[in-house]
């Protein structure tokens, strides 16, 4: 049995895979055949067969993990003693992870914002025209393509080589350098704005998210009130801020904070495009590499348990004020 749950050639993990399939298919099958007897089965049988695989699913991959990783970063590098709090007064005190918390702390302020308001500029300003559907078409696509393709996307754009007889650009921005007769830059090496050139792809990314939803919300808002609006002589700006944004409002604070939750958990954007180095190193990144580089699992626990306390009151906001939209309808 212990050869056939080590495999490692293809053939073998294959089998594997399909006998894991089988079983779970034959235990599914096993509790709904059981729980498929109303007459004879107490009530609490049913929940149970129906809910306690998915309860016993969570437990295994979530809860127990959450719990393993908080008592982990209680420990040291190697998990083997107790280092008390000496982890999470390192991510405080040691210059470079201040100078990560800071990179992501620009990152979680700048991209929902920009991306945002960009996002609800733009699907105001195209909305009811001829060629609404285009426009949100070309701002949407970049949504559906993955951080990582993303990432090599925008890096070929910021590609630099140094200007000398013979070396042609192949960086789409160093090129319209050269062609303005400027010198070219080394975008993702020169501190600190390299963190703002990769801050602007995850803007390019999530603008479009930030667009659907809002445009929705926008088309959403009742004929009569646009009317009364423009009786009262409400017009162009004026109309923009006096009744599209208010009526918009939960709409705008979830673009908000799921974007700020995306942003939070961003890896792989940044590990593609400088793999966290040159000072754009964010929490997400800073873990991989404590956990899995440097092998400081300790460490690296306790920058996941900070990652998750920041994300949870973003979280618990959200759906108060998603509680309090549905009370006000």
């Amino acid at each position: 049995m212990d050869w056939f749950l080590d495999a490692e050639t293809t053939p073998h993990k294959l089998a594997l895979m399909v006998v894991a399939i089988a079983l779970f298919a034959g235990v599914m099958a096993l509790i709904l055949f059981a729980v498929d007897r109303p007459k004879r089965v107490p009530s609490w049988v049913v929940a149970a067969g129906f809910c306690g695989p998915a309860l016993l699913l969570v437990t295994i991959g979530l809860i127990y993990p959450a719990l393993a990783t908080i008592w982990n970063s209680f420990r040291g590098p190697d998990l083997s003693r107790s280092v008390g709090l000496d982890n999470y007064t390192a991510i405080f005190t040691n210059p470079g992870l201040q100078g990560v918390l800071g990179n992501t702390v620009l990152w979680v302020v700048l991209v929902p914002l920009i991306s945002t308001a960009f996002g609800l500029v733009y699907a105001y300003v195209v909305d009811r025209t001829r060629f609404e559907n285009l426009a949100k078409t070309l701002i949407f696509l970049p949504l559906a393509i993955s951080g990582v393709a993303a990432g090599l996307i925008w890096k070929f754009v910021y590609e630099y080589r140094p200007d000398q007889a013979g070396i042609s650009q192949i960086g789409l921005l160093n090129q319209l350098m050269v062609w303005l007769g400027l010198e070219p830059q080394q975008w993702l090496l020169n501190q600190p704005w390299n963190t703002f050139f990769i801050i602007a792809v995850m803007i390019w990314i999530n603008a479009g998210f930030a667009m659907t939803v809002l445009s929705a919300s926008i088309k959403a808002i009742p004929d009569d009130m646009v009317e009364a609006a423009r009786l009262d002589g409400v017009s162009g700006i004026q109309m923009f801020r006096y009744v599209t944004v208010p009526a918009i409002r939960p709409a705008l604070v979830v673009v908000l904070t799921t974007v700020a939750i995306s942003t939070l958990k961003v890896f792989d954007i940044v590990f593609v495009m400088t793999g966290g180095n040159f000072g754009t190193s964010v929490v997400a990144n800073e873990f991989y590499r404590q956990s899995f580089v440097q092998a400081n699992q300790g460490l690296g626990a306790a920058l996941a348990v900070l990652l998750f306390v920041l994300v949870v009151p973003i979280i618990i906001y959200n759906v108060r004020q998603m509680r309090l939209a549905e009370e006000v309808r």
